[in-house]
């Protein structure tokens, strides 16, 4: 089944306290339906001293958010959009920016 996001998209998000951030898919969990996105949704992390990390201390990191908050940022006018799929010359499928028509990067026909 073709996914609306993939890793490597930029996006941007459309509901949570991170609302309106733009930042990179790191990874997608197709399962829990979840994307990490690079700088939104980022906690602390408490840590014990250890010998990875001799102070211990508090860590930042970036925790998965819903697929549902996240649109892709259309490549012409940097703004959300909503995607669409369709065939392209060659018979392979292509994901596209509804608002603007730009291809958003093509996924190889299975054999």
């Amino acid at each position: 089944m073709a996914r609306h996001i993939r890793k490597g998209d930029v996006v941007q998000v459309i509901a949570g306290n991170d609302k309106g951030k733009v930042g990179e898919v790191m990874s997608v969990d197709y399962e829990k339906q979840a994307v990490l996105v690079q700088g939104v949704n980022r906690v602390y992390r408490h840590l014990r001293p250890s010998r990875q990390h001799p102070q211990g201390g508090r860590i930042q990191k970036e925790m998965p958010v819903d697929i549902s908050n996240v649109l892709p940022v259309d490549p012409k006018t940097n703004q959300p959009t909503r995607v669409g799929f369709r065939t392209a010359k060659g018979g392979s499928k292509e994901r596209y920016a509804k608002r603007s028509g730009e291809p958003l990067g093509t996924i190889k026909k299975a054999k």
